[in-house]
C-alpha cells in the first residue's frame, strides 16, 4: 500500500477527486478536481505548489564526495559552485542511461542528488574506494514545487525576499520561512519559472500553510501530476520508464539508451579523468548515434480529415498519453523508424504534441514523418513534423 508523503495531510484535505496515484510508493494527487485543465491554466497564468516529496534523494559528503559523484555521473559535479545545481545522468559501464536526474553542491564536500528511481543501491555499490558517506533522505526531506510566473512573488511572501529574488536559474541556497530552516533552488519539471522547497518532514504542514498564505494574492492553487505531465510534455522532458528505460532494468537490449540518444548529449562531460561509462560515451559521441530524441508537431487537418471520415468530430485526450505509437517514414513509406512515446494536446501552444526516438536519419528538423492514428478501429497515419525541443520555453524561466 503507497504511504502518505509529509504533506499529505494537506494534499487529502484540499482534494475533492479522490484521484489517486501511487508515485514512488506514496500516494500522490492526479489531481485535485475532476479535470486537471484548471490547475494547468494556473500554472502558465499564475502559480501552482505540487508535493513533489516522492523525489528519491541521495546526500554525499566527505572528503571523496566530488571525486566519488565525478565518477558516477556522465556530468563531472566536481565543475558546480558551491550553491549551484546541475542535470544529468547516472551511466553504467556501456554509457547507458541508468537514471536522469540533479545534483547539488550543498558544501564543498557536500552534495544531494536526486533521481526518479530507487538508486541508493547503485550509489553503495560503486563507493568502494572513496572516503564518502552515502545516506538515502528521501522519507526525512520533503519537496515542494512551486512553479509558475507569480511563483517569485509567492515565496518573496514567505521567505526573505532577498533569498528568492537574487536566486538564479539551478541555484540552491538556504532560507528560511518563519523559524524553519529550508532550502530553495531554482528548479522545477515544468519548463516554467519554478522554485522547489527542500524542508524536513515535520515542517511540511507548516511550510505549506505558509506558501498558500503568502500565496493568495497571486491565485496560488494546488497542483498534480496530471496538469504536471503536460507542461513536462510541452518542455520536452523525459520521463524514466515512459520514454526511456532504465539500463539495470532493461529486459532487452535494445531497450537503453545512451544520453545522446535522449538528447542529453550536451550533459555528457567528455575528456576528462575515466567514470563510469566514459570510454563508450566517447565513442559514441564520435561515431554518432543510432537513435535521436526529437518533438513531433502532429498534423491537426490531417487528423480531422481521419475523423471526418466517419462522420465524428475530432476526439483527444483530455490528459497526455503515454501508449507508445508507431512513428514510420516520411509519406509513401512503410518502414517504421521510431516510437513516439508520450504527448498532449497543449492548450496553451494550440498544438498536438509528441515525444519519439526516431533514427538519426529521421530526426532532422523539418522532417515530415507519419504517426499512426486509431480512429473508429482502423489504424491509419498522419503527418508528424520534426520540430524544436522544448516546444514551450519562456524568456522567465531564466530570468
Amino acid at each position: 500500500m503507497p504511504l502518505p508523503t509529509p504533506f499529505h495531510p494537506r494534499t487529502s484535505a484540499r482534494q475533492t477527486s479522490y484521484r489517486w496515484k501511487e508515485w514512488a510508493g506514496h500516494f500522490a494527487v492526479c489531481s485535485y478536481d475532476f479535470c486537471h485543465e484548471a490547475e494547468y491554466m494556473a500554472l502558465r497564468h499564475a502559480a501552482t505548489a505540487m508535493d513533489a516529496s516522492p523525489l528519491f534523494k541521495i546526500d554525499v559528503s566527505g572528503p571523496d564526495a566530488a571525486e566519488f559523484l565525478a565518477f558516477l555521473w556522465a556530468r563531472d559535479p566536481r565543475k558546480l559552485a558551491v550553491g549551484r545545481m546541475g542535470y544529468g545522468c547516472l551511466t553504467d559501464e556501456e554509457g547507458k542511461v541508468v537514471d536522469d536526474g540533479t545534483i547539488a553542491r550543498l558544501g564543498d564536500s557536500e552534495f544531494r542528488c536526486t533521481t526518479a528511481a530507487p538508486s541508493l543501491g547503485w550509489f553503495q555499490r560503486h563507493a568502494g574506494g572513496f572516503n564518502v558517506v552515502v545516506r538515502d533522505v528521501t522519507e526525512t526531506l520533503a519537496c515542494l514545487a512551486v512553479q509558475g510566473p507569480q511563483s517569485r512573488g509567492v515565496l518573496a511572501g514567505c521567505c526573505e525576499a532577498s533569498a528568492v529574488e537574487d536566486l538564479g536559474f539551478f541555484d540552491i541556497a538556504p532560507a528560511r520561512i518563519g523559524s524553519m530552516e529550508i532550502e530553495v533552488s531554482r528548479t522545477g519539471y515544468t519548463g516554467d519559472l519554478g522554485y522547489e522547497v527542500w524542508c524536513r518532514a515535520e515542517d511540511a504542514c507548516a511550510v505549506w500553510d505558509a506558501v498558500f498564505e503568502a500565496g493568495a494574492p497571486h491565485g496560488l492553487a494546488p497542483m498534480g501530476l496530471d496538469a504536471l505531465d503536460v507542461s513536462r510534455v510541452e518542455a520536452g522532458f523525459i520521463l524514466q520508464d515512459v520514454d526511456y528505460f532504465s539500463a539495470t532494468r532493461a529486459l532487452i537490449d535494445s531497450r537503453k539508451s545512451s544520453p545522446f540518444e535522449l538528447g542529453l548529449g550536451w550533459s555528457v562531460h567528455i575528456g576528462r579523468g575515466p567514470y563510469l561509462g566514459s570510454a563508450a560515451l566517447a565513442a559514441e559521441k564520435a561515431a554518432g548515434s543510432p537513435w535521436a530524441f526529437v518533438g513531433l508537431e502532429i498534423d491537426w487537418e490531417e487528423l480531422e480529415g481521419l475523423f471526418d471520415e466517419h462522420g465524428l468530430p475530432p476526439a483527444l485526450p483530455t490528459s497526455a498519453w503515454r501508449t507508445p505509437v508507431p512513428v514510420y517514414g516520411q509519406a509513401g513509406g512503410s518502414a517504421q523508424v521510431g516510437q513516439a512515446t508520450s504527448g498532449a494536446w497543449s492548450p496553451l501552444l494550440k498544438r498536438n504534441l509528441a515525444l519519439a526516438t526516431v533514427q538519426s536519419a529521421s530526426s532532422a528538423l523539418g522532417t515530415r514523418l507519419q504517426i499512426e492514428q486509431t480512429v473508429e478501429f482502423e489504424r491509419r497515419t498522419v503527418t508528424a513534423t520534426v520540430v524544436e525541443r522544448p516546444f514551450f520555453d519562456p524568456e522567465r524561466k531564466r530570468s
